[in-house]
């Protein structure tokens, strides 16, 4: 049985889908972006300013589910630019520890919605 997972302290959905979806106990986390959950604006500055962002909308879906990071066993992160990598894996990277560290692919993609630079989604288990 799926439960549809949300809070306040994420950006709303832009679209027909939900933050989060919880099937027994994996979680499947919509993709986020830099968006301020309270303003449903951008956060203003540079790629980092936006990773971070995107990494603390995904802890707060991840919280609302009683998980956390070191729950997380796959990432996808998509980047409109490849020259933003090290820049962005930088800021994730401060979210885990080498060594539990989940699985993960970045992918270049030409463009993402509201033209971010970069959005990440992830799955986590119990």
């Amino acid at each position: 049985m799926k439960k549809i997972i949300t809070t306040k302290n994420a950006p709303a959905p832009i679209g027909p889908y939900n933050q989060a979806i919880l099937v027994n106990d994996t979680l499947y986390l919509s993709g986020q972006i830099g968006l301020d959950p309270r303003l449903m604006k951008m956060v203003e500055g540079d790629i980092k300013k936006e990773t971070e962002q995107v990494m603390e909308n995904l802890k707060n879906v991840l919280e609302a589910a009683e998980m956390t990071f070191n729950h997380v066993i796959k990432s996808s992160i998509f980047l409109s630019d490849m020259e933003d990598f090290g820049e962005v894996n930088e800021v994730y990277g401060s979210y885990f520890l080498n060594e539990t560290a989940p699985a993960r692919e970045t992918v270049a993609v030409r463009t993402l919605p509201k033209h971010v630079r970069v959005e990440i989604s992830m799955i986590a288990v119990k």
